[in-house]
């Protein structure tokens, strides 16, 4: 990996995602020999107190019914990754993509954060803006979805903020959703404070669609069509996905450079 770094003003930061051929060892010479059931069943038994049990045991059974029966896959992975997406999602626990859309290992980069919330460029440096960097300018992914979900308490930290001026770490990162918080008390003044925050888990979904444009490296591939941007909403109390986009070419920015939305989709 080689990294140039020039001053603050003008940093430039260039990272080989390594696609250079490598020598990978076949399944039967890692480690320990194939797994069986037996071994699985032999693990299951041993019983005991630590709470990493259960853990070594799913990770036994991946590796027995996945990685060893998906070798060449596997193989391919290790000399290198090219995913096609970079998904943006929550840290809630009860929020797996891999799991609710079925993304399987090198299709997605990956990045969770609270609320998942895409800052503005003019945020300064962040560890989402180097996901974002090292996704779109050495990865070269296709598309990157920023998926937002129910009862989302970083939302509802947003949501209940009075003053953005605050020393708490959680609030300090959330008020990069503010703009998506002030929309939703405009638009939906009436609606219970629950209401609002459904209102706003969405809308901030699409703030964070209009802040990737912020970053010009990415809006320049989406203008050229190398490059799509989706927001999505996973609802795990009904478990139903929607799913839009933004109008970028038909509606133009509209006040506050900001882009309207199309293509809405449910999925249930």
């Amino acid at each position: 990996m080689q990294v140039v770094l020039e001053s603050f003003e003008d940093s430039r930061v260039t990272l080989d995602p390594s696609k250079e051929r490598i020598e990978v060892p076949l399944p039967e010479e890692i480690g320990s020999s194939r797994i069986t059931g037996k071994d699985v069943a032999k693990s299951k038994a041993d019983g005991g107190s630590d709470m990493f049990d259960e853990i070594r045991q799913r990770f036994l059974e991946f590796k027995s019914n996945k990685f060893l029966k998906e070798a060449a896959h596997f193989q391919n992975l290790a000399r290198a990754q090219s995913p096609k997406f970079l998904v943006i999602a929550c840290v809630d626990s009860r929020v797996c993509p891999t799991n609710v859309l079925g993304l399987q290992p090198g299709e997605a980069f990956m990045v969770r954060n609270v609320a998942n919330l895409v800052p503005a460029i003019e945020f300064g440096p962040s560890e989402t803006g180097a996901a974002l960097e090292f996704a779109v300018k050495s990865l070269e992914v296709e598309n990157i979805l920023v998926i937002g979900h129910s009862r989302c308490a970083g939302i509802e930290a947003l949501m209940g903020m009075q003053d953005s001026n605050t020393g708490n770490y959680v609030e300090r990162w959330v008020v990069n959703g503010k703009a998506a918080k002030l929309r939703t008390e405009a638009s939906a003044p009436h609606l219970s404070f629950d209401q609002q925050c459904m209102h706003c888990e969405k809308e901030s979904v699409t703030q964070s669609l209009n802040n990737l444009l912020t970053y010009p490296w990415i809006k320049e591939r989406v203008e050229d069509g190398l490059l799509s941007i989706s927001g999505g909403y996973y609802d795990f109390i009904d478990c139903t996905f929607e799913k839009w986009s933004l109008d970028i070419e038909g509606s133009g920015a509209t006040g506050g450079k900001r882009y309207s939305t199309k293509d809405h989709r449910l999925w249930r």
